[in-house]
């Protein structure tokens, strides 16, 4: 494999311009960032740096205001919305902070909707949602609600959620900002566990015990890498 067949995320010239009022904040400058498959990075910094602005940005849940974007060899800076939603839902696996698990659905439920929405077959669907969860150590929680679980075991559900669909990328931010110190820890070590696994990650973190777990270190500081740092 070539070297660009082994960078997945490719960014050059990147930007981020909000308007707002008449006034411009400009949330990141002239990021040049290249994640490799299986590549564990770390996007760190201070609050307001533009860290999660970056993240949303590769997850496509954002648009850059300038730059090229490529993801798996194939540029997505100008994709339609459609198009970024179907890619999103194909090659991204998400974990967010506030673990944004739906109330009324049981954990089986949470994990298999992005397959649903993806329209894999029922077996299918069972059989990936059953690998997820024993992944993740919540097979025996697969008939309870988020609601009767605790912040833990909430955001190893998350973690099945964005891995049952075999995504080419986990995006984390800030995984364990909810989380006690055993529960983040425990958090963190299950995604060096499938980073181990073949999962590339890239995680936001303003904690630098959390950072240093990853491969590599991006710091960001008012929205420009300012250091990278292998472990």
């Amino acid at each position: 494999m070539d070297e660009a067949e082994q960078t997945l995320i490719r960014l050059r010239d990147l930007h981020k311009v909000y308007y707002t009022d008449e006034l411009e904040t400009h949330a990141l400058f002239d990021v040049d960032l290249d994640i490799e498959r299986g590549d564990f990075v770390s996007v760190a910094g201070p609050s307001g740096c533009g860290k999660s602005t970056l993240l949303g940005i590769i997850g496509l849940l954002d648009n850059a205001s300038g730059g090229q974007y490529d993801l798996d060899g194939n540029p997505v800076h100008a994709l339609g919305a459609s198009e970024r939603a179907r890619i999103r839902n194909e090659a991204i696996g998400f974990i967010f902070q506030a673990f944004n698990l739906i109330g009324d659905l049981t954990v089986y439920e949470n994990v298999e909707l992005p397959l649903v929405y993806r329209g894999t077959p029922g077996p299918k669907r069972r059989d990936r949602v059953e690998h997820a969860l024993e992944r993740v150590g919540m097979v025996h929680r697969a008939k309870h609600f988020p609601a009767q679980l605790s912040g833990g075991q909430q955001q190893r559900v998350a973690v099945a959620r964005a891995i049952v669909g075999d995504p080419l990328i986990l995006l984390a931010d800030e995984p364990t900002g909810n989380l006690d110190s055993a529960n983040g820890q425990a958090v963190m070590d299950l995604l060096a566990e499938l980073h181990a696994g073949g999962s590339t990650v890239c995680m936001v973190t303003h904690d630098p015990r959390y950072a240093s777990m990853a491969a590599r270190t991006v710091h960001l500081l008012d929205g420009r890498i300012v250091d990278e740092v292998e472990a």
